[in-house]
């Protein structure tokens, strides 16, 4: 079974977040600041013996590894960002491909959408924008993939490399665009590429991925809220419109709802009840998720995770992708999505809890070789 943890990178300095968020800023700086925003909310998240580590240390990263591998990962999907050509919080993974000491399997996920003040704002703003490019960005960017595609350590399906892609629906061409780099890739002595989609493409009868990644909690999420939404956006808009209408008040700050929050059990049952319609999907998992440290009450809580539950829930999966699915891949948020609460990661409160919640699922599944 090949668990395969989404690995974020933005944990160093860049001069681009230097500029938009302040000098110094990592995703730690939002770790830090997070604050419980009711009764029980484990709030903030303190990485075990504060270990709050710059990944430029490539000793942080053999750590990684090490843990990792110890408790039964099988490799990392670690996010890429690529914008026609200008690159951010590339050099871990650049550093990762020029050390063959970080002997863990890992993959890239192009995470092509803007990079918005989104967590930050109310408004977003752009910070830097993403375009679909043409051929001729299309070849740089397959340059720059190509070491990668090429590294022994670099994960394969039937002996093509993953490449896996954040949100497909973005770029209305992207099936020209996958079939020029599974060509060139053929033309450098590959047997092809093997294309994921992070979140479902929304005409998946002809999409051109070979993979379609559950990516949890988001899709369950979703799922979930999609028909409750409009609702709720409605009812709010009608109450603030009346108000301001009888009593002539700006009530455009105007709270109507609090924090939303959803129970753990509720969601990875959701997940586990998914129905397998065709042969590309791939199960998800998730460890925890909490984005109130990006988003305060702007964004919700799943409640009630802890190492037991994690360990039942990914049992069940685990069995679900072998069985249901006929799958051995399954895709975890997050190895170090600390921000959003979805790290395998110790912390100061369960320690190495979910990492041995990860390792004895897979040990009494039959899926962990010591």
């Amino acid at each position: 079974m090949k668990t395969i943890a989404f690995y974020l990178p933005q944990f160093h300095t860049i001069p681009e977040n230097d500029e938009w968020w302040g000098k110094g800023f990592t995703e730690w700086v939002n770790v830090k600041k997070a604050k419980p925003l009711y009764k029980g909310h484990y709030q903030p998240r303190v990485p075990l013996n504060e270990n709050y580590y710059n990944l430029l240390d490539v000793d942080t990263m053999k750590w990684q590894v090490k843990l990792a591998k110890k408790y039964g990962l099988y490799g990392f999907c670690f996010y890429h960002y690529w914008f026609d050509g200008k690159m951010l919080l590339e050099k871990p993974v650049d550093n990762y491909l020029k050390n063959k000491e970080l002997d863990l399997p890992f993959c890239l996920c192009w995470a092509n959408e803007n990079w918005t003040n989104g967590w930050a704002a109310q408004k977003p703003q752009i910070l830097i924008g993403q375009t679909e490019g043409t051929e001729q960005k299309w070849e740089e960017h397959f340059q720059y993939f190509l070491p990668f595609f090429k590294d022994e350590r670099y994960i394969k399906e039937d002996g093509k490399p993953l490449l896996v892609i954040y949100k497909p629906d973005l770029f209305p061409h992207i099936s020209d665009m996958l079939s020029y780099w599974d060509k060139r890739s053929k033309e450098e002595g590959l047997k092809g590429l093997y294309f994921a989609a992070q979140l479902k493409p929304q005409n998946d009868t002809h999409s051109p991925f070979d993979m379609h990644i559950e990516y949890q909690p988001t899709n369950a999420y979703i799922e979930m809220t999609k028909t409750r939404n409009p609702v709720l956006k409605s009812i709010k808009n009608l109450i603030k419109k009346m108000a301001a209408t009888v009593f002539h008040m700006d009530l455009e700050g105007m709270k109507v709802k609090k924090l939303p929050r959803y129970s753990y059990d509720d969601m990875w049952n959701r997940i586990l009840s998914i129905s397998v319609q065709n042969d590309k999907q791939v199960p998800g998992a998730f460890v925890d998720w909490d984005n109130t440290a990006r988003k305060g009450e702007r964004g919700y809580v799943i409640d009630g995770a802890s190492p037991e539950k994690f360990k039942y829930y990914m049992s069940k999966q685990i069995n679900n992708a072998k069985y249901n699915y006929k799958k051995n891949y399954i895709f975890i948020f997050a190895w170090n999505e600390w921000a959003e609460s979805g790290y395998l990661e110790p912390d100061e409160k369960y320690g190495y809890g979910y990492l041995e919640a990860l390792r004895d699922a897979l040990r009494e599944s039959g899926e962990f070789n010591e």
